[in-house]
């Protein structure tokens, strides 16, 4: 069975959808990437991965009614404070959401957690960011070891605030004794990013304030770092306690060092370690979210 997934621009998308393409080519599809619907015009007994900014006329309408099944990913119709005032946090969808809503080979799914924001979008799911297992495996390199590391981008989602958390947290951890691994904007390989999550001795992330404040999603490096590497100290965010007991989590600085310093001393962290790989692997990559879609 074909399924057409949409195109990416080059950034985080890209590499859920890798996740995603490989999951779904585990499961027998034949993956196929398009960079707008009107491509798919003349196309039968097919599936879609799409999302809500591909709805922009009648004519899209159409071609969903052709697909046997539409995996939809969704956007918030509204969203609190600021950030509901950029349009990086809202649907971007132009058709009638009472026949979208009516559509039976319509599955829809976001990121977030069940919330008021969605109100014009019925009977949607919630799939997590996942572990691409396919891409992230274990490679031992001593060169790698580090007591913390990490690797990410400013990821700017229209007001900058995860650079702000981000400087504050990792300039003051640098100055710290520990032996830090911080990779920020520097393109490393996946290669050396597999290297780092593997041997280093905890993985680190930060989140968005909205992240924070909301606690509706997390994003994919808590699963990168729990299922490669095992033991994951974060920012606090509400969505992690569900995905994973064993994170321990704080917003201050210094109970944030305080954490690590504990753990590194902790005489069962490779217990702890190997729980929390045990579970990602289990419950949380992307064979386990299109499963889930599959199964709807």
């Amino acid at each position: 069975m074909k399924i057409f997934i949409k195109k990416a621009v080059p950034g985080a998308w890209e590499h859920i959808n890798i996740g995603y393409e490989n999951a779904f080519k585990y499961f027998g599809f034949e993956c196929y990437y398009y960079n707008n619907l009107s491509e798919l015009l003349l196309e039968e007994n097919f599936y879609l991965f799409s999302s809500d900014s591909d709805l922009i006329d009648n004519d899209s309408l159409k071609i969903l009614k052709k697909a046997n099944k539409i995996f939809l990913f969704i956007m918030p119709n509204k969203f609190p404070k600021h950030w509901g005032q950029h349009q990086n946090w809202l649907s971007s969808c132009r058709i009638d959401f009472k026949e979208l809503n009516e559509m039976n080979n319509l599955v829809k799914w976001t990121f977030l957690e069940q919330c008021p924001y969605f109100y014009k979008w019925l009977n949607y799911l919630t799939l997590p960011l996942a572990f691409d297992d396919f891409r992230y495996k274990e490679e031992k390199d001593e060169n790698f070891k580090f007591d913390v590391c990490y690797v990410g981008g400013w990821a700017d989602n229209g007001f900058d605030e995860k650079r702000k958390n981000m400087i504050n947290h990792f300039s003051r951890l640098k100055k710290s004794n520990l032996n830090c691994g911080i990779f920020i904007n520097k393109n490393i390989s996946k290669t050396d990013e597999n290297k780092l999550l593997t041997n280093s001795k905890i993985s680190l992330n930060i989140h968005d304030n909205y992240q924070r404040e909301l606690g509706l999603d997390t994003n994919e490096r808590t699963f990168k770092g729990l299922g490669l590497n095992g033991i994951l100290v974060s920012d606090k965010v509400q969505q992690i306690e569900k995905i994973s007991k064993n994170v321990k989590m704080s917003n201050d600085f210094d109970e944030y060092l305080e954490i690590i310093l504990q753990i590194l001393k902790d005489p069962y962290i490779e217990d702890i370690r190997q729980e929390n790989k045990k579970n990602i692997l289990k419950n949380h990559t992307y064979k386990n979210r299109v499963q889930e879609l599959l199964n709807v």
